[in-house]
């Protein structure tokens, strides 16, 4: 059996783009000769993905799916938004957000999973499906939620299927009250998230040296304003007041009606239902969020094309 060394594999790397652990197995697979692993790479569909993947993905679909007690989102990347629209990716992205609710958040185990009806895990089935469609893709993010006690509720904004769509909420509700009286609100609180996107539940849930940073920048443009020191403390208050009411979920007002604090509303429907109510967690997943998307220069392109 001919020795696989470094040098075939960092030969064959080099070549097709693959990635070392593939390149190491297709020349163990075919016994160390370099024609027949790069054959054996493109048949895998491993050459063309690996060439594939240093084109920008902020495109594709967000997915959300819920079992009881526990809700997961996922988001799955593409160059275009045509190939959201593909009914294999849409199944991809469906299918793996199923998966997703046994993977405890973690997205390595949700690549390593078994895909349904295949051979391969999830992030080889994704890897045959940049093959096959011709398009880079990427598994970005997952999260998972979970409730004691109460209803896991959700909303798609932009859907283009049950549980798939641009931006995906996942609203977390404890209480002990009717589930019918949950899920109407669990539904409406999602809306609001989708629509507001607030970073936290409550003031507690926020990064405490983001805050600080946030009074700091706030107290510095108080004092500019040459006024005493204790109307610019009056101003800070108010300030990070404002600045609360922007981020938190329970300090912002209620987008369903437009004037009601988030935590009023939710007072009222315990009382309504003789059950506290209580969000103890939320997920909100907005596509390509964060993605530096690539900028198209059409008339580079064109002229590039017709060799100018």
């Amino acid at each position: 059996m001919t020795e696989i060394t470094a040098a075939l594999v960092k030969k064959l790397r080099e070549e097709t783009s693959a990635g070392m652990m593939d390149c190491k197995k297709a020349l163990v697979e075919t016994d160390g000769d370099h024609e027949a692993a790069v054959g054996w790479l493109r048949t895998k569909g491993l050459s063309v993905a690996a060439k594939k993947a240093g084109r920008i993905a902020s495109e594709g679909l967000v997915g959300v799916s819920i079992d009881g007690a526990t809700g997961a989102l996922v988001e799955v990347n593409a160059e275009t938004d045509f190939v959201a629209r593909n009914d294999e990716f849409q199944k991809f992205v469906k299918t793996t957000a199923g998966l997703a609710l046994e993977s405890g958040g973690d997205l390595d185990a949700l690549k390593a999973a078994a895909y349904p009806g295949t051979e391969r895990t999830v992030e080889e089935q994704l890897t045959h499906l940049i093959a096959t469609i011709g398009e880079n893709m990427s598994l970005r993010r997952v999260q998972v939620i979970e409730v004691n006690q109460g209803i896991m509720a959700s909303y798609v904004h932009n859907s283009l299927g049950p549980g798939l769509g641009r931006i995906a909420v996942l609203t977390a509700l404890e209480s002990e009250a009717d589930a019918t009286t949950l899920e109407a609100l669990g539904k409406q609180i999602s809306m609001h998230v989708a629509a507001v996107k607030p970073l936290a539940v409550s003031r507690d849930g926020l990064d405490p040296a983001a805050v600080e940073r946030e009074r700091e920048i706030l107290a510095e443009q108080a004092r500019e304003t040459g006024k005493p020191e204790e109307i610019i403390e009056k101003m800070l208050e108010g300030r990070m007041r404002k600045y609360f009411e922007e981020v938190c979920l329970l300090d912002q007002t209620f987008v369903i009606d437009g004037e009601t604090k988030v935590e009023n509303v939710l007072e009222k429907a315990s009382k309504e239902s003789g059950a506290a109510i209580s969000v103890s967690a939320f997920g909100l997943f907005v596509l390509g969020q964060g993605i530096e998307k690539k900028k198209e220069d059409f008339a580079a392109e064109v002229a590039a094309a017709i060799g100018n």
